[in-house]
């Protein structure tokens, strides 16, 4: 069948013996004229084939598609520009129903001239003679290359929010609209609980104003903020998360939705805590170290610089330790150590820190605590040592007190007390000496 034939389609359109005119026979030749300039100017890829598939007719949009010339694909088959990519069955199955004189519906992928692959939505019809034969097929066919593309990435993205990190959608007015599965297993909320509700309903309290604020300005002014932020579950635990939040602008710039993606970060946190744990505590006896002494009683200068707040500073070690070690071992005498650290951490308050400064040595600060009560202190804890059995054995201590100066640094602290240590020390221990006196 040919489109461009008036002649031999004229012949099946009217009934045998009819008079042919010249007159008809123009008007004819003008209307399939017409039906051929209509297909070739169609936005629609067209092209007809003959029983065997072998292709008559083409149109421009189908060259404009497959880059291909018009006589380049004439007399071919659209084995031409297929990609290899569609399963045999597809093809098995088409045949099949255009050879029962079906229609057949289908989705291809093939390949253009350039090898660049692309996807077609076709539509096969048989078209049959005066006497029911099938002659021809015409194929119609709807370029969705992009519309595939679209739906792919929708899948990935529908598989990212569905097993990705706890993501939530709002509309502009951060009105919850879509919460994922991952959301409902760190906050405890189901989807229909949320729905309609504001991010508000997490709010922990464990943030001022001037955080949210400067949260809102990163996000209104860059379209983006992340960060570590506490909310409230469910249930009521508070924990951390981190989370990252994005607003979503059409193309008039006007905000449609945030979208904040978060995950929790509590086993980081007490992973991280744990680690800076172990960076200051003493290993042997859990009290802190010398590098959290350090630090702490730099932090004590400076407040009693800023604020003149009075503290105290007591170094202490066990009397005749060598000794014990000697006698009993070093396991008694670690056992000892361990036993003396927690003996004293429950004579402290909150506010002071205990560390051990080496050896059998401990320092203790004694913040907001003049010199006066911290001797109080410093006795009271020398008797209760001397009272007390450890491992079996008896324990003394000798005690060496100062309190902070004007324009003290940390070395003239830790000097004047050990000054005064050594002073308790060549008194014949057991003793508390305090600088200066």
């Amino acid at each position: 069948m040919t489109i461009d034939g008036p002649d031999s389609a004229a012949h099946g359109a009217l009934p045998p013996g009819t008079l042919w005119t010249s007159t008809d026979i123009d008007t004819l030749r003008e209307k399939f004229y017409q039906l051929y300039i209509a297909v070739e100017q169609s936005p629609a890829a067209t092209a007809i084939t003959d029983t065997e598939g072998r292709i008559e007719y083409v149109n421009q949009r189908f060259l404009d598609v497959t880059g291909y010339r018009r006589e380049e694909l004439l007399g071919k088959t659209p084995a031409m520009i297929q990609s290899g990519m569609t399963p045999e069955s597809v093809y098995r199955d088409m045949w099949a129903t255009l050879r029962s004189g079906r229609v057949w519906k289908g989705e291809l992928q093939n390949r253009k001239k350039s090898g660049e692959l692309y996807w077609e939505a076709e539509t096969i019809t048989p078209v049959r003679d005066d006497r029911g034969r099938i002659v021809n097929f015409i194929a119609v066919k709807e370029d969705i290359t992009e519309r595939k593309r679209q739906e792919d990435e929708l899948k990935v993205l529908a598989s990212a929010f569905e097993t990705g990190q706890a993501t939530l959608i709002t509309d502009p007015e951060m009105r919850i609209e879509r919460v994922n599965q991952a959301f409902t297993d760190i906050t405890g909320y189901r989807a229909e609980e949320v729905i309609g509700q504001t991010p508000r309903l997490f709010k922990s309290g464990h943030h001022d104003r001037a955080f949210y604020a400067r949260l809102w300005d990163s996000l209104l002014k860059t379209g983006h903020w992340q960060g570590e932020i506490w909310n409230r579950n469910k249930y009521g635990d508070i924990y951390p998360l981190w989370q990252s939040i994005t607003a979503i602008r059409d193309e008039a710039g006007e905000i449609r939705h945030f979208i904040a993606v978060f995950h929790s970060i509590a086993e980081r946190k007490q992973m991280e805590s744990e680690l800076e744990r172990q960076a200051t505590r003493d290993h042997l006896t859990g009290v802190h170290n010398r590098r959290a002494f350090d630090t702490a009683i730099r932090q004590a200068i400076r407040q009693a610089e800023q604020g003149g707040d009075a503290f105290s500073l007591l170094l202490f070690d066990v009397d005749h330790f060598k000794a014990v070690n000697d006698t009993h071992g070093h396991d008694t005498g670690d056992a000892i150590l361990r036993r003396l650290a927690e003996r004293v951490g429950h004579s402290l308050r909150s506010t002071d820190l205990l560390a051990r400064w080496g050896g059998e040595e401990f320092a203790i600060l004694l913040l907001d605590t003049p010199l006066k009560g911290a001797l109080t202190f410093a006795e009271r804890l020398r008797q209760q040592v001397a009272a007390t059995r450890f491992q079996g054995l008896a324990i003394t201590v000798s005690l060496g007190l100062t309190d902070y100066q004007p324009g003290d640094a940390p070395d003239s602290l830790l000097s004047r007390a050990d000054a005064a240590l050594y002073r308790a020390k060549r008194s014949g221990r057991n003793a508390t000496r305090v600088a200066g006196r």
